[in-house]
C-alpha cells in the first residue's frame, strides 16, 4: 500500500510540473478557449443562417471566450480572475475605446493631409453598426489569446520585456495568415499593436484597455472610415479610397501597415511603457531578483 501510494505521490508531483511549465500553461489555457469557442461557432454556422442573428451569436462567442479563460484561470491556476475583475473595468473599457478611436483618427488625419485618404461619399449607419460585432469578437479573442495567455504567463517566467517581444512577433506572425499580408505587413503589426497592447496590460494589470483600444482601433478603421483592416475590406460609414505608394497606404491589408500609423501607435506604446515602468508595473525574469512585490491591477487605467 505504501508503494502504491508512493507511485502515485510521484506520479501526481510529476503532472503537477508538467502543468507549472509555461509552454504548457499556454497550450492548455488556448485549449480552454478553443475547445467551446470552436462548439458554439460550427453550432452557429451550421444551424444559423440569418445575417442578424450572426452578429449577435458574434457576442455570444466573445462571452465564450471570456468564460473558457476565466475557466482556465479558476481551475488550472486557482486564483481569482483578476485581469478580468469589474472594478475599474467600465474606466479602463472606456479609455481603451477612446485611446483606439483617437489612435486611428490621427492615422487617417495625417493621411488626410498628406491627400492619401480621400472620403468619396457614406454607406449609411446601417454599416456601420453592422461592423461592430465583429469587432468586439475580435478584440476581446485576440486579447484573451495573446496578452491574457501567452503575454501573461510568458512574463511570469521571461520577464516584462522578453514577453513583450515575444507575444508581439506572435501577434504579427498570426497576421501573416489574413488576406495579403505580406512579411512588412506582419512587422508593422508586431512594432505599432503588439507593443502598444502588451503596454497596456503592463499598465494596468487588466485586459481592460488592452481590449477596449484593439475594438476601438478595428472599428474606427473599418466601420467608419471603410479602410481595410487587415486585408479584409471593409463598407463603414464612409466611403473612401486610398492613394499612394504602400508603405503609406498600408496596400490592400489597410492603413494599420502603413508608416504612419506604425509611429502613432509606437509612440502611444512607448508612452504607455513610460507610465507601467514608473507605476513599477515591469515583471524580471526568474532568473533575476525578485524582491519587488506582486504586481496588482491598478483600480483605475
Amino acid at each position: 500500500m505504501n508503494n502504491q501510494s508512493e507511485v502515485r505521490s510521484t506520479a501526481a508531483a510529476f503532472w503537477r510540473r508538467v502543468l507549472a511549465f509555461p509552454v504548457v500553461q499556454i497550450v492548455v489555457a488556448i485549449l480552454f478557449v478553443a475547445i467551446p469557442f470552436a462548439i458554439v461557432s460550427t453550432s452557429f454556422n451550421l444551424f444559423v443562417t440569418d445575417k442578424l442573428l450572426r452578429r449577435v451569436g458574434a457576442l455570444l462567442l466573445a462571452a465564450v471566450v471570456l468564460a473558457g479563460y476565466s475557466a482556465f484561470v479558476r481551475v488550472m491556476e486557482k486564483r481569482r480572475v483578476t485581469e478580468l475583475s469589474t472594478q475599474g473595468a467600465a474606466l479602463e473599457l472606456g479609455t481603451g475605446l477612446v485611446l483606439g478611436a483617437l489612435l486611428f483618427s490621427v492615422t487617417v488625419g495625417i493621411l488626410a493631409a498628406l491627400s492619401i485618404y480621400h472620403v468619396t461619399g457614406n454607406n449609411g449607419w446601417p454599416a456601420m453598426l453592422a461592423f461592430l460585432p465583429a469587432c468586439i469578437l475580435t478584440g476581446v479573442l485576440e486579447e484573451i489569446l495573446i496578452r491574457g495567455i501567452v503575454f501573461r504567463i510568458l512574463e511570469q517566467w521571461l520577464g516584462s520585456w522578453m514577453a513583450l517581444l515575444i507575444s508581439a512577433v506572435v501577434f504579427g506572425v498570426l497576421h501573416l495568415l489574413n488576406p495579403g499580408a505580406t512579411l512588412l505587413n506582419a512587422a508593422a503589426i508586431s512594432i505599432e499593436a503588439g507593443v502598444l497592447l502588451a503596454a497596456a496590460y503592463m499598465l494596468t494589470r487588466r485586459l481592460w484597455l488592452c481590449i477596449g483600444t484593439h475594438i476601438a482601433w478595428n472599428f474606427t478603421q473599418g466601420g467608419i472610415f471603410s479602410v481595410a483592416v487587415s486585408g479584409g475590406e471593409n463598407k463603414g460609414l464612409l466611403r473612401s479610397t486610398l492613394v499612394g505608394p504602400d508603405w503609406l497606404t498600408g496596400g490592400t491589408f489597410g492603413a494599420e501597415a502603413s508608416v504612419v500609423a506604425l509611429v502613432v501607435c509606437f509612440a502611444a506604446g512607448i508612452v504607455l511603457i513610460v507610465l507601467a515602468i514608473k507605476k513599477r508595473n515591469v515583471v524580471p525574469a526568474f532568473w533575476a531578483n525578485r524582491t519587488a512585490p506582486e504586481l496588482k491591477p491598478e483600480s483605475a487605467a
